[in-house]
């Protein structure tokens, strides 16, 4: 694998984007992806919810993800204490 410099943190990150993808970055993607569910599975309520705006609906998600990511803290929390 060959060692890449660079001068500022910024080229750096840009050179993590991949602008050409093909199969078996695909591939490689879902394998992530299926490994961080297996990992930390979160479980969405089920059903139609209804939203006026994006915004809305966005706010919405990320209070649940919040809600399901403190739950996960505190049960590791309390693991770790017994």
């Amino acid at each position: 694998m060959p060692i890449h410099k660079y001068k500022t943190f910024a080229e750096a990150e840009q050179a993590l984007w991949n602008f050409h993808p093909d199969d078996a970055y695909y591939s490689r993607l879902e394998e992530l992806w299926d490994f961080a569910d297996r990992l930390c599975p979160i479980h969405y309520p089920r059903g139609i919810f209804k939203f006026r705006t994006i915004e809305e609906a966005n706010k919405h998600r990320e209070e649940f993800e919040l809600e399901h990511a403190l739950k996960m803290l505190a049960e590791r929390k309390s693991k770790q204490k017994k």
